[in-house]
């Protein structure tokens, strides 16, 4: 098995704080709210939301997947790290075996920085391919710019 690393920043004029909340602690409340369209239902099926919990995310029937199932390894709220890994999905995948995400907001002036490193676990033998990862980012980043406009019109969500 091979070990695809991918990183990212994204700058954000939201306080890493609210962010956090937002995408992380409050994320079965709000998301659904933000993205009906994408987003059915996120649910705690083990634990409540601290690590080892996992959390299966139910997306709606425009999107090609129905649900993902992840797991917190990680979470301090303080410091607006988390790390967690998606453990089950209805696509079946053919090349990888799972995925860790490791996500840390920064303070930066009276926003943030998103810093986010994927960690693709290949299946031995097994290419992946740099458009097949792009996708997978390109769908975080219009989550993370949704729920960046959904917070600057909603001041005091998360707040």
């Amino acid at each position: 098995m091979g070990v695809i690393t991918y990183s990212m920043e994204i700058t954000s004029t939201i306080a890493p704080s609210r962010m956090f909340k937002a995408l992380f602690l409050d994320s079965h409340s709000i998301l659904p709210q933000i993205v009906p369209e994408g987003i059915k239902s996120i649910e705690f099926i083990e634990g409540d939301g601290g690590v080892g919990s996992i959390k299966k995310t139910n997306f709606g029937e425009s999107s090609h997947i129905k649900y993902t199932k992840h797991k917190i390894e990680a979470l301090d709220a303080g410091s607006f790290y988390c790390k967690f890994t998606m453990i089950e999905s209805d696509i079946k995948f053919d090349k990888i075996d799972f995925i860790t995400e490791e996500v840390k907001f920064v303070a930066a002036g009276s926003g943030c920085v998103c810093k986010m490193t994927s960690e693709y676990h290949v299946q031995e033998g097994c290419e992946l391919k740099e458009e097949d990862i792009k996708k997978g980012k390109d769908r975080a980043m219009g989550l993370y710019k949704a729920v960046e406009e959904y917070l600057v019109a909603n001041p005091d969500v998360c707040a």
